[in-house]
């Protein structure tokens, strides 16, 4: 059986993701072309190597055994390029790195900036995911370092303190909730809610609701935090970004934040990989300068 380097990027892509049209968009491929690609791997070994059910896909015994090689082809390639890339000009790595929505938004464009400025043959394949799926993807070799939280099971991972993470509710000045030091979470389920129209935080909060039986009453999904700031000043409702991101929306919009006192609204972000000996020298190098502390400079 022959698989090219595409088969594989798509399989472990649908492998990661547990869904066909999930891996098919992040490969860049369109939801006929990926399961005909995929249909033409299983021919081509005479095996099946997905199981197909209403929720998604998970890989057969095979499929589990395709992965593993696919995962270590795929890696011996990335330190193969990483590698020669300091021999030969022109040849490009990348790193694949894994954030939650916080650590996208908030932190990364400072520190992964710094970073880059100085490897400028260095791509980096950055996704946003929530972070259970991070320590998943990390630990299944999906992606080579992972930016999550501490309210998962990281496992084995290997985890370097990167930053904190604190939920605010934003509310319009003088809104009812705004004189509050604090709040729970479970005390905004009963108002106008503005959602973020994409990306792991949302998908955190809307499971958080569901957790304690009641859901967000969503009027509006803004695309950023500066849109959900500038719709709660003008009394469209609240919403729950990074205390970061509320300050920044306190500078031009008539909002008062508001600290979530639940548990899991205070989340401390690490960084996190398999193990140092497996990345690429780009991953390492990049690995040591996310787990620095900030405002740090290597020399």
């Amino acid at each position: 059986m022959r698989f090219d380097l595409g088969d594989l990027r798509l399989f472990l892509a649908v492998v990661d993701a547990g869904s066909i049209t999930r891996g098919a968009a992040e490969a860049g491929l369109s939801l006929p072309a990926a399961s005909e690609r995929l249909r033409d791997m299983e021919a081509a070994g005479d095996v099946v190597l997905l199981e197909r059910g209403r929720r998604g896909v998970r890989p057969t015994e095979a499929g589990e055994a395709l992965a593993h090689h696919a995962r270590t082809i795929l890696r011996q390639i990335a330190q193969m390029r990483g590698e020669l890339g300091a021999y030969a000009r022109g040849l490009r790595a990348t790193v694949r790195l894994l954030a939650n929505t916080a650590a996208v938004t908030e932190f990364l464009p400072e520190r992964l900036g710094l970073w880059m400025a100085t490897h400028p043959q260095v791509d980096i394949e950055l996704k946003e995911r929530e972070s259970l799926d991070i320590a998943r993807s990390v630990t299944a070799g999906f992606a080579e370092i992972g930016i999550l939280s501490d309210a998962v099971d990281a496992g084995s991972l290997h985890l370097c303190p990167f930053a904190i993470d604190r939920l605010v509710a934003v509310v319009p000045r003088g809104h009812s909730l705004a004189a509050k030091d604090r709040l729970q979470f479970a005390e905004l389920l009963g108002e106008p809610f503005i959602g973020l129209a994409e990306g792991a935080l949302q998908d955190n909060l809307d499971a958080r609701a569901a957790n304690i039986g009641g859901r967000l009453k969503i009027r509006v999904k803004m695309r950023t935090f500066e849109g959900i700031c500038r719709m709660a000043g003008d009394g469209t409702g609240i919403g729950v970004i990074p205390a970061t991101a509320a300050r920044r929306g306190q500078r031009s919009s008539p909002i008062t934040a508001i600290p979530l006192a639940d548990r899991w609204a205070t989340r401390r972000l690490s960084v996190c990989i398999r193990s140092e000996p497996e990345l690429t020298p780009s991953a390492r190098s990049l690995f040591e300068h996310l787990a620095q502390p900030a405002g740090r400079k290597r020399r």
